[in-house]
């Protein structure tokens, strides 16, 4: 009823969740965390004072929040929380953030539901600076992925 993907649409989040990659975007280095209901990445936008921003996805395909059953909303939220916990921890943040966009006129641009956390520090100025973004390079991604990678994996030992 509230979807806007085109006919068509090869969705680049589910190639994340299928543990594909989308050439100059995302990539499976990117990927930190995965359960049976998401999979947690870092983002390849970064703003200016908050680097290694996570993305969750749910691992099947929902289009955005008007499809978002509670059944995988938990498992989203849940994940948010457990990754701001963990920027906490690894980065060091004071505080997180989370953004999620519905529809074009919501600044949805990819057209699979996606929950941002972002790490917050004191004076990073995220909402002021909401268009100071920039696409990072993959090398320029990993040591963040491969921090709260080895984070994540401590939580299962």
């Amino acid at each position: 009823m509230y979807n806007h993907a085109p006919e068509g649409y090869s969705c680049p989040f589910c190639r994340v969740a299928a543990g594909l990659e989308n050439e100059g975007w995302n990539y499976t280095s990117d990927i930190f965390w995965r359960t049976e209901q998401i999979t947690a990445l870092i983002s390849p936008r970064w703003w200016n004072r908050t680097p290694g921003h996570a993305i969750i996805i749910p691992n099947r395909h929902i289009e955005n929040i008007y499809d978002l059953t509670p059944d995988i909303a938990v498992h989203i939220h849940e994940a948010a929380r457990q990754v701001a916990v963990a920027f906490k921890r690894v980065y060091g943040s004071d505080g997180t953030s989370t953004r999620q966009h519905n529809e074009p006129a919501g600044y949805q641009e990819v057209f699979h539901y996606h929950l941002h956390v972002f790490p917050r520090y004191h004076g990073d100025r995220l909402y002021e600076d909401h268009h100071a973004y920039r696409l990072t390079i993959r090398e320029e991604r990993l040591p963040y992925a491969d921090k709260l990678r080895r984070y994540f994996d401590n939580l299962k030992a």
